[in-house]
């Protein structure tokens, strides 16, 4: 195995910059990890060998020029297969998608290109990244990387495969109810929900618009941070997008400190239905900011305790709405067109061909929230929720004073895949935690705090920062992470099996 895939993104930027090595080599040494560990990992869906040279090339030509290099040219990446990618199938996780070559780039996926970023290829998903598992992908599930027979999180668990399987050094995710954090909780890793606009959706195929936010996904706080300022800023072609600089996240994360930071610890994220390991990490990690000068405090958010039941009304209406453009009249797989039946009755088979069982559960439940009658009752009192869950946030950072809020990001380890396959309800979960900050649009982190006693599995810390002050997490992360790193030694993932 080649050293250079155990370098931070960091450090691979640094040494191309130097002529250390070449853009070429890195690739090729990513490359021929993913041929060697991919078919038991499943962490990608499309590998881009030949675009990825490509890319490799071009950077090293222009260093060769004395062309200034960028913070992550030549950092190989993974892409989650829900930005469109041109040229480059885009599936989505999806049959009905199957083949579909997008005719133009999404926005962050042009940022990544221009900021001469090597995309590697498209990672596994839950189908429309409906999941928390990664088990719900059309084309079979990812494994863990920590222990292959257990889910790698959802929906991007093909994102955090890679990256605890040193696959990829950086990754994209989208979070709508945690696809970011979950994952990155149960591998090991870093993984960030910037503040919902703050990253163009433009090229992100939807499924519930309000919540859905991409982000970076790391192995460490700095390389996460360096990720965000490439895909990060306003995007004129999207009209949530957030017209304002970006936080100084990677000034943030080059100087992790919470000397005199109020952080204030969830009241609701724990209990009934926690694993005892879990909580046991993240009451070393309560303890651990103490120690390096933080003042911690109980926080009170009771409309946390709806959140779950507010989202899975909002996100299945949303979706309802959104993927009823896949209708096969335009674009995708098209079943039962032999000239004998009606429109009606393709889209029907289309669509019952190309969904998977989960995304046909969801659409179904927000079409009947949506329906008439059963609106205000469900769908409108959901938003009703929402916007109690929103106050909450703004009580907590406001007159409650806290900088940021603390919780485990997930109340269990990763799970036997398959464990949770016929019961939706265990599985939903999963994103107890998460939620919440998708539904007030706020920033959250979260990164490794250590393995539970149990099982040997990573737990992760979850970090909660207002809207648009995305740099707190990065100064508290950071200051965790080395604080850790010190204590145990090296890096978690150091501890990971080998493959």
């Amino acid at each position: 195995m080649s050293e250079l895939i155990k370098l931070t993104a960091a450090e691979i930027a640094a040494k191309i910059a130097s002529g250390e090595v070449t853009a070429v080599q890195v690739t090729e040494a990513h490359l021929a990890r993913i041929e060697a560990v991919d078919e038991k990992v499943n962490a990608f869906l499309h590998l881009d060998r030949e675009g990825a040279l490509a890319q490799a090339r071009a950077v090293d030509e222009k260093r060769a020029r004395g062309e200034k290099l960028g913070p992550l040219a030549g950092v190989p990446l993974a892409l989650k297969d829900i930005f469109t990618t041109k040229g480059i199938p885009t599936t989505v996780g999806s049959k009905i998608l199957e083949g579909w070559i997008p005719p133009y780039d999404a926005t962050l996926t042009r940022r990544l290109k221009e900021a001469d970023v090597v995309i590697l290829g498209k990672t596994n998903m839950d189908e429309f990244a409906m999941g928390s598992s990664t088990e719900n992908s059309a084309y079979g599930p990812t494994g863990n990387p920590w222990d292959l027979t257990k889910i790698p999180g959802g929906s991007g668990g093909g994102s955090s495969a890679a990256l605890a399987a040193y696959e990829a050094p950086l990754a994209i995710g989208t979070d709508t109810g945690g696809s970011i954090r979950q994952p990155a909780a149960v591998t090991g890793t870093v993984g960030v929900k910037p503040t919902y606009g703050a990253v163009s959706r433009y090229g992100m195929v939807a499924f519930s618009s309000s919540l859905d936010q991409g982000g970076p996904c790391a192995r460490t706080v700095l390389d996460a941070a360096l990720l965000h300022e490439v895909i990060a800023g306003h995007d004129p072609l999207d009209s949530t997008s957030i017209d304002a600089p970006v936080p100084p996240v990677v000034e943030a994360a080059r100087n992790g400190d919470v000397k005199g930071m109020r952080v204030g610890v969830v009241k609701q994220f724990r209990g009934e239905g926690y694993q005892a390991g879990v909580l046991q990490r993240f009451d070393e990690s309560v303890e651990l900011l103490r120690e390096l000068g933080a003042e911690v405090v109980e926080v009170d958010c009771p409309s946390f305790d709806l959140a779950l039941a507010a989202y899975y009304l909002i996100a299945p209406s949303e979706c309802s709405s959104n993927l009823a453009r896949f209708d096969a009249m335009r674009y995708g797989l098209r079943v039962g067109d032999d000239g004998t039946k009606s429109a009606e009755d393709v889209t029907a088979l289309t669509r019952e061909a190309g969904f998977g069982d989960e995304v046909k559960r969801r659409v179904i439940l927000g079409t009947y929230a949506l329906s008439s009658g059963y609106y205000d009752a469900y769908y409108g009192s959901a938003q009703k929720v929402r916007t109690l869950i929103t106050r909450d946030f703004e009580k907590a950072f406001g007159e409650g004073g806290v900088d940021v809020l603390i919780s485990p990001t997930t109340p269990t380890t990763a799970f036997p895949i398959g464990e949770r396959a016929d019961d939706p309800m265990a599985m939903y979960l999963a994103d107890l935690c998460t939620i919440p900050t998708n539904l007030a649009g706020n920033s959250a982190m979260s990164l490794p705090c250590g393995l539970a006693p149990e099982d040997g599995m990573p737990v992760g810390l979850q970090i909660i920062a207002p809207a648009m002050a995305d740099d707190r997490l990065y100064r508290v992360g950071a200051a965790v992470e080395a604080a850790f790193n010190a204590r145990w030694g090296h890096p978690l993932l150091e501890e990971a099996p080998s493959l």
